[in-house]
C-alpha cells in the first residue's frame, strides 16, 4: 500500500508569506495600472481588481492572525515576491514616462498578467493544502472559498485584454471589450473557447 505524503509544513508556511506578499504587491500594481489605463473599460475592471485585492489581502491577514504568524516576517522567497512587485510597478511608470498612452496601457497589462499568474498559482497551491490537510483546512478552506474564483476572474480576462490591446496595436480588428468580459469566464476552459470565439464575435461588428 502506497504512503500518504506528509504536508510539509515550513513550506506551507512560505506558501503563506509569498501568498501575501504577492496581494500587497497586487495593489500596488493595480494602482499604477489604473494610471495607466487608457480603455475606460478596462480601468473600470482594474478599479474592481484593486478593490477584490484589498479584501484578498485582508483575509490572508486573517488566515495569519489565526495561525498565529507575524505577517512582516520576511523569507528568501517573499523578498524575491517583494523585489518582483516593485520592479512591475517600476515597468508600469517607465512605459508612462515614455509619453505613449497606449504602450503604457499594453504593458500594464502585461504587468498584471505576470503579476496575477503568481496570485493564480498561489491560490491554487493554497487549495491543495486544503484537499490535504484537514486541520489547516479548517482555516485555509474558508480563505479559499472566498478568493480563488477572483483570482480565475482577474487572470483569464486580463490575458484578454492584453491580447486584444496587442491585436489592436499591430493595427489588426481586436474585440475590446475582450470575448473573456463578454462571455464572463472563469475557467481556462471558458477562457480558450472565448479566445476561439473572436472571430464570430468580430463578424457580428463588421
Amino acid at each position: 500500500m502506497a504512503r500518504a505524503n506528509k504536508i510539509t509544513t515550513d513550506q506551507v508556511h512560505e506558501l503563506l508569506l509569498q501568498a501575501l506578499e504577492t496581494e500587497r504587491g497586487g495593489i500596488q500594481i493595480y494602482t499604477a495600472a489604473i494610471k495607466a489605463a487608457v480603455n475606460k473599460d478596462l480601468k473600470k475592471e482594474w478599479g474592481e481588481y484593486l478593490e477584490e485585492t484589498r479584501t484578498h489581502e485582508q483575509v490572508l491577514t486573517r488566515v495569519f492572525e489565526q495561525l498565529e504568524m507575524d505577517t512582516e516576517e520576511m523569507s528568501p522567497g517573499r523578498e524575491v515576491v517583494a523585489h518582483m512587485g516593485a520592479s512591475l510597478v517600476r515597468a508600469i511608470e517607465m512605459a508612462m514616462q515614455k509619453g505613449d498612452k497606449a504602450g503604457a496601457e499594453l504593458v500594464a497589462a502585461e504587468c498584471v498578467v505576470l503579476a496575477e499568474t503568481k496570485d493564480h498559482q498561489n491560490w491554487e497551491l493554497i487549495g491543495k493544502v486544503v484537499e490535504h490537510d484537514r486541520t489547516l483546512a479548517k482555516i485555509l478552506e474558508p480563505a479559499y472559498t472566498a478568493v480563488e474564483s477572483d483570482e480565475d476572474h482577474h487572470l483569464y480576462h486580463t490575458m484578454g485584454w492584453c491580447r486584444e490591446l496587442w491585436i489592436q496595436s499591430l493595427g489588426m480588428p481586436a474585440v475590446l471589450p475582450p470575448p473573456e468580459e463578454v462571455k464572463k469566464v472563469e475557467t481556462a476552459i471558458g477562457a480558450s473557447r472565448a479566445e476561439q470565439s473572436r472571430d464570430e464575435m468580430l463578424g457580428r461588428k463588421h
